[in-house]
């Protein structure tokens, strides 16, 4: 009756964004030196007193007209109120497509005249360099400085960013180098310089999903022992056992046909009293559990571990030469990253690659005590209101729904459930094939670097051209992604597809015209200022900038008749070949679809055998598949099996809140 808190509360931003758009005539009579100068004239109004609120309705129009001149987009007024969220230190939650980029150019540029400095986190390094580049444009437009802070800079060169009016950088880099400013000797030393406002992109990935594992700094510790090739030898020859849970009489159990059993959910491995004896036979000990052994017994312990918890594809990939880890959330590599307490070892033994020197804890902090440390913090995502109780007591941070600018009309069918992998993937292929006949685009979302392989196979089979995006070939993710949109295009991703990415129906010019200058023959650095705006008298560039905009004009019309097909298609395909452990990874996956108003649909295809049915499903469920006596072809789609699900999704969740709870809770105790 009274509408949502939300709703509420933006009846009440009204006026305000009113008094934003009645300044667009007086600001769209400046010339560009008169807009510019309104900068320095903010500046001496607040340092003579004024509050930024009282600033606000003129910033923000100066800056929404900079953002048309400069990028041809003129925030919405759904962007406005978003905008002013933001400022007021809130997370706003807007739908994918909503343009959240160009919110957040808005009270960041509010913000920047206080000099403080304002940091726009984002959850990877292309987003980071994509959004300096393309959002700086309106900042430098307006004589601001802005800082980009990605992996690989010196220490000079982190300082020069931080030192920005804005900067733009990952959670992880800005992160740690708070932990490397703490263990600065000198102050000339550290790069930072206090923690203001930040605005966090994804903010439910970062605070949350992110949340879990704290940041580590490890200096180098003793030279590596060959006891982890000596485990490893030793914990090759054993018999393992996997189960879903492991209940205590299994452990006790004498006749058990295994010397290690491996527990799925809890993704642990311990020895059985028969590889006890092994080992203790094996390395001539009279008891295993000896305080003096204690160190064989831990390198034992972290080589079960390696062989059967931790899988090749889906954990960690190997490139090169190394172990490089895959971030479960996002499946993207994490560079320079290493498990802790010798379990990267533990794997290097195992995949037969160098074993690195050991590490020892250095600094430590979690992401939770790094984000509390800013005198204002905010951010935008499209999913977050499932997570509202933990935004609300770990960081007191209130969330706003946005309204959406068009309605969303995408076609959410419910899920269908299938006995096991193979009548899954039978009908998984059908549909792909469906769509592609017709023209419709179809972006298959997988869980795992491994999975997206078995499919691409199992789709060149039947001679469906396809791309594949995942952590392996993540350095044409952005040219990928781009083009997923285009008429009767396939292109199989893990969850690096499900964020910051926008796809165009019909494929995006921008990209197109890009790729052209490449073709040409044109290096990186001319192709970004050939496309940016910076002023320039250099001959190649100005040539690179001309190519760049007749290309983009042939471009956007040729993609917009091919929008228009792909519309008759149905618009974007998003097909879910696996339930995420949290609600709001599907529903990331779920945005890609139906931006502004497109049309598109989505389904997710199950099977029984799936991990999160498997270990958080109910055992009755499967009593009734084979009651029922379900052939494997055969779909489901039931009511109780959609909430059977999220019951199982809820549960996880859960678990992983208690876990990041506790990481706080000792990242507490230690500050004191």
């Amino acid at each position: 009756m009274f509408g949502t808190r939300s709703e509420r509360e933006v009846k009440k931003l009204m006026p305000l964004v009113e008094r934003i758009e009645a300044l667009d005539g007086e600001y769209a009579a400046l010339t560009d030196e008169e807009l510019r100068g309104k900068t320095e004239q903010f500046r001496a109004r607040y340092a003579g007193g004024e509050d930024l609120d009282s600033l606000l309705p003129e910033a923000f129009a100066a800056a929404r007209e900079a953002s048309w001149r400069v990028l041809g987009m003129k925030p919405f007024r759904v962007q406005l109120i978003g905008g002013i969220v933001l400022h007021q230190g809130r997370i706003a939650e807007m739908k994918t497509g909503e343009g959240k980029t160009l919110v957040a150019v808005l009270p960041a540029y509010l913000n920047a005249i206080t000099g403080e400095g304002v940091h726009i986190v984002t959850v990877n390094d292309y987003l980071a360099r994509r959004d300096s580049e393309w959002m700086g444009k309106v900042h430098r437009f307006m004589g601001l400085k802005v800082g980009l802070i990605v992996h690989g800079l010196t220490g000079a060169q982190r300082r020069e960013a931080y030192a920005a009016d804005i900067t733009y950088g990952t959670n992880n880099e800005m992160g740690f180098d708070y932990l490397r400013d703490n263990m600065a000797l000198y102050k000339k030393d550290m790069v930072q310089r206090g923690h203001s406002f930040a605005i966090v992109d994804e903010v439910d990935s970062i605070l949350i999903d992110e949340a879990r594992t704290p940041l580590i700094i490890s200096g180098q510790g003793d030279e590596s022992t060959d006891l982890y090739r000596r485990a490893d030898d030793f914990v090759s020859g054993l018999r393992r056992l996997v189960v879903a849970s492991v209940d205590e009489k299994q452990e006790e159990a004498e006749d058990l046909d295994a010397d290690y059993i491996v527990d799925e959910k809890a993704r642990t491995a311990t020895l059985t009293s028969r590889g006890v004896a092994k080992a203790e036979a094996a390395f001539g000990l009279e008891n295993l559990a000896d305080m003096e052994n204690s160190t064989l017994s831990h390198h034992l312990n972290q080589a079960i571990k390696a062989h059967g918890v931790m899988r090749q594809d889906i954990d960690y990939v190997l490139k090169h030469g190394e172990i490089i880890i895959v971030d479960e959330f996002t499946g993207r590599l994490m560079l320079g990253r290493r498990y802790s307490q010798g379990l990267h070892q533990a794997i290097e033994a195992k995949e037969h690659v160098d074993v690195q020197k050991e590490n020892k804890t250095l600094a430590t902090i979690t992401f939770q005590n790094y984000f509390r440390l800013y005198h204002k913090l905010s951010g935008m995502t499209g999913t977050a209101l499932t997570e509202q109780e933990e935004f609300q007591t770990i960081y007191a941070l209130d969330i706003m729904e946005i309204p959406t600018n068009r309605p969303v009309i995408r076609m959410d069918h419910n899920d269908v459930v299938f006995k096991n992998e193979t009548g899954k993937n039978r009908a998984i292929l059908d549909q792909i094939c469906a769509c592609h006949e017709k023209g419709q685009p179809v972006l298959v979302g997988t869980i795992s670097i491994e999975k997206s392989e078995n499919l691409s196979a199992l789709l060149k089979k039947r001679g469906v051209p396809h791309n594949v995006l995942n952590a392996k070939y993540h350095e044409r993710e952005a040219e990928i992604v781009a083009q997923a949109g285009k008429l009767g295009a396939v292109t199989i991703a893990t969850n690096m597809a499900g964020r910051g990415t926008d796809i165009m129906l019909g494929g995006n010019p921008e990209f197109l015209a890009r790729g052209d200058l490449k073709k040409a023959g044109y290096d990186d650095q001319v192709i970004l200022e050939a496309t940016g705006y910076a002023e320039t008298e250099d001959e190649a560039v100005l040539e690179a900038r001309r190519m760049f905009r007749d290309r983009l004009a042939e471009h956007k019309s040729v993609t917009a008749a091919e929008a228009e097909k792909v519309r008759q298609a149905g618009g974007l395909f998003i097909l879910g070949t696996e339930r995420h452990d949290s609600r709001r990874i599907d529903n990331q996956l779920r945005g890609r679809a139906g931006r502004q108003g497109d049309p598109g649909e989505s389904r997710f295809y199950l099977a029984l055998t799936d991990d999160v049915m498997r270990l958080y499903g109910s055992e009755r469920l499967m009593g009734i598949f084979e009651g029922l006596g379900v052939e494997e072809d055969m779909p489901i789609e039931h009511k109780m099996l959609t909430n059977a699900l999220a019951q199982a999704q809820k549960t996880v969740e859960s678990r992983h809140f208690q876990a990041r709870k506790s990481t706080l809770e000792f990242d507490d105790v230690m500050n004191v």
